[in-house]
């Protein structure tokens, strides 16, 4: 097999066909349809004369000689994107770079969303895909495939630089017509009540931990899927809803809701900025973070 008639893209495809072991979740993670990616994973198969993923029923299992390739070409592809990333320098009015950024919906609501205008003002041509956190995207950051992930400290990935972005306090929300809130909450009041709770996925959330970590139990009455989703199913209820202050008094400006300190002290959470190890002298990645860094000091 001669390189110089290698589609190094086929390197990619190979590395997240192994990662999916599926035709159909690989054409996804890759934005292509399956039918290009089922003809990846022929050439493939072509260039290096082996099955690389074979059908077991209803699985494709990888081969012997995929499985030891694989390290290897991961590494590679890692060192690609850095030597790609590492360009000599970095002019936001020029760049047309694509930024891909998993955070969660309370962290893009009160930091992210409203730096977004004055990002595209300094760079006009530059893009930005949004995505929620999640087991595929630290697949995503530890394949240098995503190039932030903003998180609470204790979801870091443990092998890449990370800094912290803020400290962000517990409160607990209530309904401006819920007679609990004319008074100072008391922590008898707060467990006697029902409670709205966010569950992001199979992921118990900052808060979620530590009250299991406390043996502290709530009455959970309603589950919302996202940070964002809380706070609209307290209004017109008895429900309480422990949020982000941040969030929480972002909200209280557009719903009937009043923001209460908790009962008892919640250590602050520490919202971390993680990035692969590879980026850390990546100047328009550096730019990013600077931007971001200074939006959090400034709110």
């Amino acid at each position: 097999m001669r390189l110089d008639n290698f589609d190094l893209n086929l390197l990619v495809a190979f590395d997240v066909l192994m990662q999916e072991q599926s035709v159909t979740r690989a054409a996804n993670r890759l934005n292509v349809t399956q039918s290009a990616m089922s003809a990846s994973l022929k050439r493939l198969r072509e260039s290096f004369q082996d099955d690389i993923l074979s059908q077991h029923g209803k699985k494709l299992i990888p081969t012997p000689f995929a499985l030891a390739l694989q390290p290897e070409i991961a590494e590679k592809i890692f060192e690609l994107r850095a030597l790609i990333a590492r360009q000599g320098r970095f002019d936001p009015g020029q760049s047309e770079r694509h930024f891909r950024i998993a955070a969660s919906d309370y962290v893009t609501t009160v930091l992210l969303a409203p730096l977004v205008t004055a990002l595209l003002s300094e760079a006009p041509g530059i893009a930005f895909s949004f995505e929620l956190p999640g087991p595929a995207q630290q697949i995503a950051l530890a394949n240098g495939e995503l190039d932030l992930l903003l998180t609470p400290e204790a979801f870091v990935h443990p092998d890449h630089p990370c800094e912290m972005v803020f400290e962000e306090n517990h409160v607990t929300v209530g309904w401006s017509g819920n007679p609990v809130v004319d008074a100072p909450l008391s922590r008898q009041a707060f467990e006697d009540a029902g409670h709205v709770a966010v569950s992001v996925g199979r992921q118990f959330t900052f808060a979620e931990q530590w009250f299991k970590s406390q043996g502290i139990e709530r009455r959970i009455v309603v589950r919302a899927p996202s940070f964002i989703q809380a706070p609209y199913l307290v209004p017109e209820t008895n429900l309480l809803c422990v949020m982000h202050e941040r969030l929480a008094r972002l909200m209280a400006r557009h719903l009937p809701l009043r923001v209460m300190e908790m009962p008892f002290a919640i250590p602050p959470m520490r919202e971390m900025m993680q990035f692969h190890a590879t980026r850390k002298d990546d100047p328009g990645l550096s730019w990013l973070r600077e931007r971001i860094a200074d939006a959090a000091t400034a709110r």
